[in-house]
């Protein structure tokens, strides 16, 4: 039960910061969708972060908090698509095109900085490896953050 509650615990506060940056960065349908794009690379970046640092040691309502509850609500795949079909709607095919490649490209890059970065902090911990799933010495699974199941999502 703990779990669940955390879950929706962090979906408020995910769910919050998400309205709070579309409201200081707005945009029209037609235009690039900067508030998306940031909220999801900023959401790359710090489960990577989380995943590298502190899920080998951290407990599993700490995990649903931070990961599907937070994260997962802060984030969104629907808000990408919705823009790239409303930008396509518009004639702005070459904007949706660099969005979705931006998407991609980016939350890559910030996925991997956020594990290296976490990795870099596990270092310190007392069993001295670099933690997180697929970084050498690395302490956690590769199943995914969330410990099989994903942490990002609608």
């Amino acid at each position: 039960m703990r779990p669940l509650l955390a879950v929706f615990a962090g979906g408020l506060v995910g769910t919050l910061l998400r309205l709070l940056l579309d409201l200081a960065v707005p945009h029209g349908d037609d235009d690039f969708p900067v508030s998306t794009l940031l909220i999801n690379l900023v959401g790359a970046f710090a489960l990577g972060l989380l995943t590298a640092w502190l899920w080998p040691r951290a407990s599993a309502s700490l995990k649903a908090l931070l990961g599907p509850g937070l994260l997962g609500s802060f984030t969104t795949f629907s808000a990408v698509v919705v823009s790239l079909v409303a930008l396509a709607d518009a004639g702005e095919w070459a904007v949706a095109a660099v969005y979705l490649v931006a998407t991609v490209a980016l939350g890559l890059g910030a996925a991997w900085a956020g594990l290296r970065v976490g990795g870099g902090l596990g270092r310190g911990a007392a069993n001295g490896t670099a933690g997180g799933p697929g970084l050498p010495g690395g302490a956690g699974s590769p199943s995914g953050p969330a410990g099989g199941s994903s942490a990002v999502g609608e």
